[in-house]
């Protein structure tokens, strides 16, 4: 292996001695793609899992799930390839017990000191991370330039940073009820055309579209296991009763993508999982 290959896993083996699950990541800080052996994000192609954990495939297949402790599945030959081409190492906040408040500027970072207790910092290219001491469910765009990272999520590791951890605060919780407000990316908007008529659901009424995707919303928000797999088959369904008859606006996904944010989904997910979905349906 060529150095900087062993100095990602040298690093991966020292934080997974140390109790904090890791995992490679590829240039631009993403994690590398499904293993075939996954679908969908489902781990091993099994649909009726029931609760989320460690990936049981030989390699990294998706995301925060691939992180381990194992150091055996850690230096093994199927993740040898990852390794070689890491670009960096990433952790699964909430496998190691831990939040991760994802201060992306300077002005995130002057909220949080204004705001939230002081707890261990670590510097990041444009802002810092401020990790607690407890998990909960991870929230993206909370207020402008923060993220909350924990169950079901990664962030990259850089370093232990400085200062004492501390407790998991109620304020930081309290973020997570407010009403994100993230749309979605402009990449994961259906390439359909509309019908003659302006686009009006051809099935029945608008009627039946609006109860669709608020049983859409319910599913998601619903959903206490399985997230990616629950907002995968959502938009399936979505998609296959409107993809084809125009209906569907900017507003209608917004809806089906701050659901799926609301659970802690990433925008990039929610666009991969729109996309698969249509795909899947010849979209």
């Amino acid at each position: 292996m060529t150095n900087p290959d062993r100095s990602h896993l040298r690093t991966a083996l020292d934080l997974a001695a140390g109790g904090v699950p890791p995992l490679p990541l590829r240039a631009g800080k993403v994690p590398f793609g499904n293993c075939r052996g996954c679908a969908n994000g489902t781990c091993g192609g099994r649909p009726n899992m029931k609760t989320p954990g460690p990936c049981q495939c030989p390699a990294p297949c998706h995301a925060w799930a691939a992180a381990t402790l194992d150091p055996h599945v850690l230096t093994s030959p199927a993740w040898a390839p990852a390794w070689r081409h890491a670009a960096a190492v990433a952790y699964h906040p909430g496998g190691a017990g831990l939040t991760v408040i994802d201060l992306d500027n300077e002005e995130a970072v002057a909220w949080a000191r204004a705001t939230l207790p002081a707890t261990r910092t670590v510097p990041t290219t444009r802002g810092e991370h401020w990790l607690y001491l407890g998990v909960m469910q991870s929230v993206n765009a909370v207020r402008p330039g923060v993220d909350i990272k924990s169950l079901m999520s990664y962030a990259r590791w850089r370093g232990p940073g400085t200062g004492t951890i501390t407790d998991l605060p109620a304020a930081v919780r309290a973020l997570a009820d407010k009403p994100t407000t993230v749309r979605p990316a402009q990449a994961a908007r259906p390439a359909v055309t509309p019908p003659a008529g302006g686009g009006e659901c051809r099935h029945r009424t608008p009627a039946y579209l609006e109860r669709g995707i608020a049983m859409a919303e319910q599913r998601i928000t619903d959903a206490q296991s399985a997230v990616h797999t629950t907002v995968y088959r959502t938009f399936l369904a979505v998609l296959a009763a409107h993809g084809r008859c125009g209906c569907l606006t900017d507003a209608h996904i917004t809806r089906l993508f701050t659901a799926a944010q609301a659970k802690g989904e990433s925008p990039r997910h929610c666009t991969d999982a729109w996309a698969n979905a249509r795909t899947r349906l010849g979209l």
